[in-house]
């Protein structure tokens, strides 16, 4: 399938992470137009940039995924009149080997969560780790973005 997106999360060791020299971070804000078991919507300010994405049902490596640019002044209204609770955070592309991570440090009611996703071209495709990589958390529903959109990390349990 053309639009599909195989992507592996970690969670990251945080005291490697924050010692790590990192490259200007890319500030962003998300809201979801509609979350139910078979899609996701979602609309996406990246730096200036607007973002309509169609997310389909996931596996536990892979999902259907479709994103259009969009006018930044209509996603901004799009995520103000349309969604509920936002997730906001920071992305740094850290490339590693022939790979790049997406690192996302999170922030409001996501404060203190750092995840890394990688994204490759098969489930089983191998890549370097670097040694701020933690726990792999792909297929763990609790770190999906709509997911914590919906139920934020400062609600969890610790």
């Amino acid at each position: 399938m053309k639009n599909l997106e195989i992507e592996r999360k970690f969670l990251i060791n945080k005291v490697t992470w924050n010692s790590h020299e990192k490259p200007a971070g890319v500030k962003y804000c998300q809201g979801y137009l509609g979350i139910d078991a078979d899609k996701i919507i979602r609309v996406r300010v990246a730096g200036d940039k607007g973002f309509l994405t169609i997310k389909g049902k996931s596996a536990t490596f892979s999902h259907p995924e479709f994103e259009y640019s969009i006018p930044y002044d209509e996603a901004l209204e799009l995520i103000s009149k349309f969604t509920g609770r936002q997730v906001e955070k920071v992305r740094y592309r850290i490339p590693c080997g022939s790979h790049v991570f997406e690192v996302d440090e999170f922030s409001g009611m996501n404060e203190g969560l750092t995840i890394a996703e990688i994204e490759l071209s098969s489930p089983e495709e191998a890549f370097d780790k670097p040694e701020w990589l933690g726990e792999e958390v792909t297929g763990d529903a609790r770190y999906y973005n709509a997911n914590l959109s919906l139920h934020p990390f400062v609600e969890w349990e610790k």
